[in-house]
């Protein structure tokens, strides 16, 4: 079991704890966070394949690792990296339904319309299917989605907008803060990762964005202080810092701030804390 170390006050809202590249040493990454002052992981895969290493993740930490579950529109493959299809999302279909209690939220989904990637208006389209289809799940389920638009910002929240959905984070948004604004009117939340830090073209964004709209992620392994280097969730202080210096607040007030919008957005995630 993880030590005590302090009681938690961070939520990283994105994260990827079964990452291969955490496949080595994943009780000593959870060790460092809880005693970084991680309260809670919300856990995302990106294909149907990763769900039974998350749940098995989630029973050994159950108040600590919170699974989020989705097909991501991106998929990697022997070659490389495609756009996903119908095809991606089938055998997660039947998981969505069988393991709903045990989510948090259904992520990460999402577009991601960039060029090399998603070439076709045929590829952005099946993509934009199989997103619509996901969005229809978490509506059903009663879920927030956790989402990707790399690429697609302004797509992505006319949407989301357009399929009615309300309980949204955009992880690591980096579109324009007139886009963002949209999003926060339809109510939905914005969470920045520790390379946010690294990159002064997201300072006029966070600035528009209200306090009452902003979360906290890693996007581990990925999104790091240093591109060379894996990224862990310990990390999660160095957005935190960024924010309260662009906002100008204290560390403290962004930290509880963020944390309460993490339970608003995800409230299982409290319920799962107080088990």
């Amino acid at each position: 079991m993880l030590g005590a170390g302090q009681a938690g006050r961070y939520v990283d809202c994105h994260c990827h704890m079964t990452a291969e590249e955490f496949s080595q040493d994943i009780v000593e990454i959870l060790e460092r966070s809880r005693n970084g002052g991680v309260r809670a992981l919300v856990s995302v895969t990106e294909r149907a394949g990763e769900l039974e290493s998350l749940l098995h993740l989630s029973e050994r930490y159950p108040s600590y690792v919170m699974p989020c579950f989705g097909v991501h529109p991106i998929q990697s493959t022997a070659d490389g990296y495609r756009s996903a299809t119908l095809q991606d999302l089938e055998p997660a279909l039947e998981q969505f339904e069988k393991y709903k209690d045990h989510l948090v939220g259904i992520g990460e989904i999402g577009l991601d319309f960039t060029p090399w990637l998603t070439p076709t208006s045929k590829e952005r389209e099946e993509q934009l299917k199989v997103f619509q289809i996901q969005l229809d799940i978490a509506k059903r389920l009663d879920l927030p989605v956790n989402v990707h638009s790399r690429s697609a910002g302004r797509q992505t929240i006319s949407f989301l907008k357009e399929q009615g959905a309300e309980k949204v984070l955009l992880h690591n948004f980096a579109g324009r803060p007139s886009v963002a604004l949209e999003g926060v009117q339809a109510g939905y939340f914005f969470s920045f990762p520790p390379a946010v830090a690294n990159n002064d073209q997201r300072e006029k964004l966070i600035k528009r964005i209200r306090m009452e709209n902003i979360c906290l992620e890693t996007d581990s392994p990925a999104l790091g202080p240093d591109k060379q280097e894996r990224n862990t969730p310990s990390n999660i202080f160095i957005p935190c810092e960024y924010i309260a210096r662009v906002k100008g607040l204290s560390s403290d007030t962004v930290c509880e701030a963020t944390a309460h919008n993490a339970f608003r957005l995800f409230p299982k995630i409290r319920f799962k804390l107080n088990e």
